[in-house]
This record gives structure tokens, sequence and C-alpha cells, in this order.
């Protein structure tokens, strides 16, 4: 297998994968989706909440808010697997709840508009992505008072903890053309994202990107005689990881591969152990 990164930056990754298979490609994008983790907003106490806005709007627009979590900030917080992740209502008070994780406060008089940036956290480093997300408008004299705890999970859960925005994939396009036919122009002029140039000079059409080709088929379709072909190369793949800005996509991809060892390691343990655990 071959990888090759064509372009990264802070929020996104494209990268071509040669010589690989559908179920793998596939099994990178669902574990990059819902087995990497991130830390969001789980739990919120609302202690006054003056505005026009429900208090389960405003609880779930706090858990949607991204916060960065790149695995170094995140580190030695629990886990959903582990003890105690989860506030038992039987045993335990908010301020148990409030030692599992990071903890936001929000206190705020209007009238103005609260935004992500007036969240303040008790790790410095784990903070809104983004500073200008609007949380609540508050009118004349309206106060807001809340306290909550971000907690580590996975995309699996909810998609609060899910680090990608968009994470796909698609076969490498691959166009042919029947040199025994003649040069059909039109073909070029109806493909919508411009990978074709009709060069009458030449008497040829040009290919410019194709890696911008959606195999639409808009040019197989506009072609009188059948001179254009497009397909796919079966196993290349072009991958885009995009994300929140919670965690660098990079990271992501990382982590996802990591976990995806670790699901084989432990599926081969439970072959050779004869399926015993």
């Amino acid at each position: 297998m071959e990888i090759q990164i064509k372009s990264q930056s802070d929020d996104e990754i494209v990268f071509i994968v040669r010589d690989a298979e559908v179920p793998f490609i596939n099994t990178i994008r669902r574990c990059a989706m819902v087995n990497v983790p991130k830390i969001a907003i789980e739990d919120v106490n609302i202690i006054r909440n003056d505005s026009a806005m429900f208090n389960e709007v405003l609880a779930h627009r706090l858990g949607l808010t991204p916060l960065v979590s790149n695995l170094e900030a995140i580190e030695g917080l629990p886990l959903p697997e582990d003890d105690g992740w989860e506030l038992d209502e039987e045993n335990e008070t908010w301020a148990d709840n409030l030692k599992k994780g990071v903890v936001f406060k929000l206190h705020e008089v209007g009238p103005k508009v609260v935004y992500s940036k007036d969240l303040i956290s008790s790790d410095e480093t784990i903070k809104p992505v983004y500073d200008t997300i609007p949380l609540v408008k508050l009118k004349k004299d309206e106060v807001i008072d809340i306290e909550a705890v971000a907690k580590v999970g996975y995309g699996k859960e909810h998609a609060k903890w899910m680090p990608t925005t968009v994470c796909a994939y698609k076969q490498y396009p691959e166009i042919t053309f029947n040199e025994d036919k003649e040069v059909d122009y039109d073909c070029a002029l109806a493909c919508p994202r411009g990978v074709l140039k009709s060069d009458r000079r030449s008497k040829h059409i040009k290919i410019l990107d194709i890696e911008n080709c959606t195999m639409c088929k808009s040019c197989v379709r506009a072609s009188a005689n059948g001179y254009i072909n497009v397909g796919y190369r079966e196993n290349d793949f072009i991958f885009r990881i995009e994300t929140d800005g919670s965690m660098p996509p990079k990271e992501v991809l990382l982590k996802a591969c990591e976990v995806l060892g670790e699901k084989a390691d432990k599926f081969i343990r439970f072959s050779e152990e004869g399926g015993s655990k």
C-alpha cells in the first residue's frame, strides 16, 4: 500500500491511498469518525437562566461547541470505559461530578450576546476552538449562570464527540478516450467541474485535474458517439478528513489507525486462544 499526501492544513488533510481495498479504507473512515476520543461538554447545571431559550436547547448548544481536544490536552482524563466516568446520581453529588472532567463556568448579565469566548475553563489548554459562536442572547437585566463539565467521549455515542466534520473517500477517477472515434468536443463543455478542456488546435481533449472529477458522467451522456469513458481505479482512493478545529486532522488519522491496530490485535488474540475469552 502506498500513501501520498496531496494537501494539508490546520483542519483538513487530503491524501491518496493506492493498492488498498474498500473494506480497509472504509474501516479507517469509521474509526476516524466514531473511535477517536474527543472532549465535549456532557453535564450542565443551569443555576439561572432568564433568557427566552429553553434550558435543554442551551445545554445542547453548549455540548456542540467544539473544544480543543488534541491528544496531549486530554491525556489523563477518564474515558467512558473507565469506572466513575458517569455521575452516579444515587451516591454522588454535583460536586463529585466536577472532579470527573474539565469545568466550564458562564455568568453573564444582559443586554448582550453571549459567545463561546465567555465560557471560563478550569484548564487553560481546553477551551472553545472558536470565540465567536453565539450561545444565547440576553435582554436588559437578564442573567445566565451555568456550570458545566466537559468529558472525553466517542463519536459512536453522540455527534458532539465526533472529531470529523467530513470524513470521506472516493475511488480514483480514470478517464479514457476512444481514439477510433471522432473527437467530440461537446463532452468537455458538459463537465460541471472543469476537469476537461477542448483543444481544437491539437484536436484533443485535455484532462486538467482528474482528481477533481466526481464521476458524474455528464461528459459521457453529452457525447453522441461514445468518445469518452469515465471509470475508476478499483484499488486507488482519494481520502479527505476535515475536522471542526478541535483536533488536527493528521492526529485524527493516526489515532484511528492506532485504534484499528488494537482491534486487529484483540481479534488475533481471541482467535489464537480459541475464542475462550
